[in-house]
This record gives structure tokens, sequence and C-alpha cells, in this order.
């Protein structure tokens, strides 16, 4: 048939307003909408047929019930919703009415069209409603992963406005050997800081094992300045409890659940940080970040440079030392999970390369030594040889058993080459 005569169909099937009609055709031209399209192909007819116009209104309309002339209406409530909430891209969804959607297959059946012709009020409502949320708003669509998401439910008249976590990236340096990188709950009361209704012994009420952690003293400044709900740590491995981070830092990003503002000024936000942190951490490089930065920043598996202080059981040559770190140089390191964390992680032999290596002796019994290695390779086994578990280390082949009193991070490397994509920064 012509596409006068399934217009006509779908007229024969009245009352239907013009949004309703032209969501038949949907796929016909460009440029229209369903309401322009359904009101021209009335006109159409009128005139091919030489009867009268007659005009629908969508509250008259059978299919829709009257939501085709809703769309102002929910894009302003949508936007009034949106009023406090700070957001650059959003995206419209629609839940509509199960008799709705029963009413437009009947329509396509009774004019003879293909079930699938055309479009569902759905994706009109979407678009269109979206189109004038964007327009009062002055942001952008994002069918990805916007910064919020508001679904409307046509039947109940229901918002359901859901903020979408918003992130920031920096590096961090720990200045204290005292301070895990994220929180440690209490292992004896799980985080409740009570046993048997009274104060855990063991954390003293607090509920942690560590009073303070890398996450609690610079997460707070970020979740404040975005207004959010919850702040979470996500670092680029981490350091042990009593090793210092230097250099550069550890990238890491923080990520806050349901924010009301999205764009702080990441300048102030630093100063704010390292203010609170109180010279135990700081922070730089800061900068608004995506939501693939928290899987770059878990995924990435840098090499790190390290530098340990050494003691020793006994005098040790310095000859010996070097022959030594001469052997370790370049070498591939296998270590069984160390006995300090086995508790927590799983059985297995690991194999990592020892980049370069060089140390010297300080006195007989001490030494200093710089290690560049392979991400995750344990540096206190790869010196004290763990009881045999890491082979080779410097313990074994110097012939003395040695172990690290102080371990510094010096800087985790790779990260300038991972992390230079635009495409991960919001201010790129």
């Amino acid at each position: 048939m012509s596409l006068l005569e399934d217009a006509r169909g779908v007229l024969a099937e009245a009352p239907v307003c013009d949004a309703c009609v032209g969501r038949c055709f949907a796929e016909r031209s460009f440029g229209l909408t369903n309401a322009a399209r359904g009101r021209a192909l009335r006109t159409a007819v009128a005139l091919d047929d030489d009867e009268p116009y007659e005009p629908v209104d969508a509250s008259e309309c059978w299919v829709c019930e009257g939501l085709s002339g809703r769309f102002d209406a929910w894009s302003e409530r949508i936007a009034d919703a949106l009023v406090d909430v700070e957001f650059a891209t959003y995206q419209v969804g629609t839940q509509t009415p199960p008799l709705v959607e029963e009413n437009e297959v009947l329509l396509r059946e009774a004019a003879g069209l293909d079930e699938d012709a055309g479009e569902l009020f759905k994706s009109e409502c979407n678009r269109e409603v979206g189109k004038r949320v964007g327009r009062l708003t002055e942001t952008e669509v994002d069918f990805g992963r916007p910064d919020v998401l508001v679904v409307l439910d046509a039947e109940t008249d229901d918002l359901d406005v859901q903020i979408n976590p918003a992130f920031v990236y920096g590096r961090y340096r720990k200045l204290s050997r005292e301070i895990p990188q994220t929180e440690w709950p209490c292992r004896e009361c799980g985080g409740s800081g009570t046993r048997a209704g009274e104060p855990c012994i063991h954390c003293d009420g607090s509920g942690y094992m560590y009073p303070e952690s890398v996450e609690q003293l610079t997460t707070p400044p970020v979740r404040e300045a975005m207004q959010g709900d919850e702040a979470k740590f996500h670092g680029a491995g981490r350091e042990d409890i009593d090793a210092l981070m230097l250099g550069t830092g550890r990238p890491f990003v923080i990520e806050v659940k349901h924010p009301r503002k999205r764009f702080p000024d990441v300048e102030a936000l630093e100063g704010e940080i390292n203010a609170f942190a109180g010279e135990k951490v700081e922070v730089e490089g800061l900068r608004l970040a995506t939501y693939d930065m928290v899987e770059r920043v878990k995924e990435l598996d840098a090499s790190k440079t390290y530098r340990a202080r050494v003691e020793f059981d006994e005098p040790v040559d310095d000859a010996a030392l070097q022959e030594a770190l001469d052997e370790l140089r370049g070498a591939t390191v296998h270590q069984d999970t160390p006995e300090r964390v086995d508790h927590r992680r799983a059985a297995k032999t690991r194999t990592r390369e020892v980049y370069d290596i060089s140390g010297e002796l300080t006195d007989e019994t001490h030494a200093t030594i710089e290690v560049h290695g392979e991400g995750g390779l344990y540096i206190k086994e790869l010196v004290s040889s763990d009881n045999g578990r890491t082979e080779p280390s410097v313990s074994g082949l110097v012939g003395v058993h040695g172990y690290v009193t102080e371990l510094d991070v010096v800087s985790v490397e790779g990260e300038d080459e991972a992390f230079e994509d635009p495409a991960f920064f919001l201010d790129e």
C-alpha cells in the first residue's frame, strides 16, 4: 500500500493523536518530530480525500491516553529535580504503562502495518523529553555513562534520579610508617567496635586495626567538596604499612558516590587534602577523571623502585655483597607467598624480574640497597629469603641472614604512559 493508504488505516482507528500517528511512520523522512509527521499525514489525507481537517488532541487519544502531550511538563519537572545537582551529561529513560504498549500493538494490527513499524512511545518519550531537558539545563546527552540518569515512570508520574559517581585522580606520598593505604577494619570485631556488647579490646572500640589510613586522610575533603554520600579510595597497588611512599607518589583515584557538586577547584582541593592529612600524606597532580580511570589504576602493573635499609646478623664483606647484587641484577626471582601475608593471600609461587639493583655497606652489618623491580616483587623477602621461600635472595647469596629495617618506595614507574590518554580526564 502507499504511504497515504497506510496513514488512512491508522487514522481510521480514531481518535489517534498526531504523535501516535507519526510514530507509526517514524522511519520516513528526517528532521521531523512524530507530532509534525502525524500532523502532515493527517493534512495530506484530508486534502487527498477532500474532507474536513479534524485535529485530535493528545488528551483524546486512546493509544497514548494523553501521555504524548506531557513531554514539556515532564522535562520541566526533571530540570527542577536536578536544579541543585552539578552535571554536564544526562540521559532520560522511560517506563511505559503496559496498557499503552498494548495499545500501540493493537493500532498497528488494526491498520494492517508491520508490528515493528515506526517506533514505540518509549523511544519517542526518551528522545523528546531528553531534548527538552538538554535545552533547559544546557547540558549534553550521553548514552554511555552520563553524570545523571533520570527514569520517568509515565504511569505513576514518578521520577527516579540516579546520580553517577564522580572521580578525582592524583598521586599520593605516604610519609608515615604507621598507616595502611586503606581502611583496615578490626578482624576481631569485624569493624563494629564491640564484642559481646562490650568495647572491643583489640581496637579500643574504634572498629579499626589502625585509626588512620591514606584513604581516611584523603577522602573526607573530596567527599565534602563534591557533597557526596560517601567516598572510596582506589590505589595503583599498595605499599606495606611500615613503608614510605616517596618521589612522585603512587597513582590513585577517589570515587565519590552521589555527588551534588562534580567540578570542584582541584588546586584548592589539593591544598585542603594536604592540610587535612597533617603531614602524614601528601597529594599532588589532582585532576577530574572519568569512570574508566578506576579500572586503569587498578590494572596498572607498574614497576617500582625501592630503597631498603638492611641489617645483617653477622658482619658482611663488601665484595660478597656486590657479588650478590651482580647476580640478582636482571634475575628472575621465584617467590612463594610470604609468611607475613599468607593469612590473607592465596598460596602460590610468583616469578618476578629484578630489573636493577645496587647498594653499599654503611658499616659491616648494615647496608642500603636500591631495587628497581617488576610490580609485585616482594622486597623484604628478596633480602631475607623468607626461610627459603624466595630464591635467589640477598641473604642466600651473601650467606648471612639479613632483613629490612626500613623500606621506602622511591618511585612508581610507568604511570605517565598508562595515563596519557586524554579520554580519561574531564579537562581535556
